[in-house]
């Protein structure tokens, strides 16, 4: 029997991961595949690190060592940052490896690239464990695209802050004392802010939009917000409308535009994000025939993410090549709407601020706290003014004492 000789790139929880698995389920590889699956090579920072790897396996914390073995059919990466691992996927291809990545950032930047030097040499690109640890949405959108036309995607796409904003509603804590579990508990690094400040799941964002709307947005307007000025306060607040902050990537098709944005929302309980609890990542579809579908599991970890992996190791070694990459941008669907858009939001700011705008006021939940009709850029303009002011948009129905005001997006 053939063998698929593999090698990985880091030895990191992905890396590690996905070695345990391939031991693991050798068999049910085999039988998928017609063939045994081996690790051929392992590349590493530091080669003196106890690591429990075969003593068949070569380790090398060289790349080209790599390059020059006999036979290496897939290449798996599982490092961090855009270079050198772009370099590295490049050379593979180059050499006619498959490539699987769990790269995000590196993918979000030169994923089409990578695409089409691999429809070159004729190999095929793994990369669903770039978005969503093991939630099979890159699988998902492959299918729906063959005629269902996406129109619009929400997501969940980082487990750290959904961990964080749960811990602070439901155990009261503050955001520091939040960010310090996910720490404790592994879901979050030393240095935080690719989680908190939104970095992760724009990478993430942009992935799906290049997948689903076959183009990205300019990168430079996407709304991108962190989740550091949500405070106890305001999610005590949000409560009281039976409302829940979640940090949501969304993307969507304006006229010819698409429109994006990374940022904390409030979610009512019929949206289907509103119970994605913890270190949950879902994803939200909405496509012109299937209609709304809501994709939901384990957003990180080493064998969620080892899952997306080895289910990319059967793809890319079936070789699917004509249905592995991005749609074309004229394949997607252009969705028409209003240029002034009225939105619900809740504002925390001086009333003087809102008096200076034409801002349609539903309701005053308290002392500075105002729930209002607007449009983005009305909204936009206030904090302009008022560079204190925290707006955070509404999604779903939500309840108001007075009765004032129920949406549905």
């Amino acid at each position: 029997m053939s063998v698929i000789k593999v090698a990985i790139l880091g030895f990191g929880t992905v890396g590690e991961g996905f070695y345990r698995t391939i031991q693991s389920h050798s068999e049910e590889l085999t039988a998928v595949l017609g063939r045994k699956v081996e690790v051929a090579a392992v590349l590493v920072k530091n080669k003196q690190k106890e690591r429990n790897i075969s003593k068949d396996v070569f380790i090398t914390t060289e790349f080209t060592d790599i390059l020059n073995l006999p036979q290496v059919d897939v290449v798996v990466e599982a490092i961090v940052d855009k270079d050198p691992t772009y370099s590295f996927l490049k050379q593979a291809i180059q050499r006619g490896c498959h490539i699987i990545t769990a790269n995000k950032e590196m993918f979000a930047h030169y994923g089409q690239e990578l695409l089409e030097l691999a429809k070159v040499h004729n190999v095929s690109v793994g990369y669903e464990a770039t978005v969503a640890g093991g939630i099979p949405v890159i699988q998902t959108l492959r299918q729906l695209l063959n005629v269902n036309r996406v129109q619009q995607i929400h997501g969940i796409l980082n487990g750290t802050s959904n961990f964080i904003l749960t811990e602070m509603r439901e155990k009261k804590l503050s955001f520091a004392d939040a960010l310090r579990a996910a720490q404790e508990n592994g879901y979050a690094e030393a240095d935080p802010t690719n989680d908190v400040e939104g970095f992760d799941a724009f990478y993430k964002a942009m992935i799906l939009s290049r997948l689903a709307f076959g183009e990205d947005p300019n990168w430079h307007d996407v709304d991108r917000k962190g989740i550091t000025s949500i405070t106890s306060d305001l999610i005590d607040i949000a409560l009281q409308f039976g409302l829940r902050f979640k940090h949501i990537a969304s993307i969507k098709k304006k006229g010819n535009q698409l429109i994006a944005s990374v940022k904390p929302v409030l979610v009512g309980k019929e949206h289907p994000l509103y119970h994605v609890e913890g270190v949950q990542n879902a994803v939200n579809i909405y496509s012109d025939i299937v209609g709304q579908i809501t994709l939901q599991g384990p957003g990180a970890g080493m064998y969620p993410t080892a899952s997306a992996v080895i289910e990319d190791l059967v793809y890319v070694c079936q070789n699917r090549r004509a249905n592995q990459g991005f749609t074309s941008a004229i394949e997607s669907c252009s969705i028409v709407e209003k240029s002034q858009e009225e939105e619900t939001w809740l504002i925390k700011g001086l009333l003087n601020t809102l008096n200076e705008q034409p801002i349609n006021v539903i309701d005053q939940v308290e002392e500075g706290i105002w729930i209002v009709k607007a449009t983005s850029e009305e909204v936009a303009q206030l904090t302009k003014l008022n560079q204190e002011l925290v707006c955070f948009p509404i999604i779903g129905e939500f309840e108001s004492e007075h009765d004032l005001a129920k949406l549905v997006v």
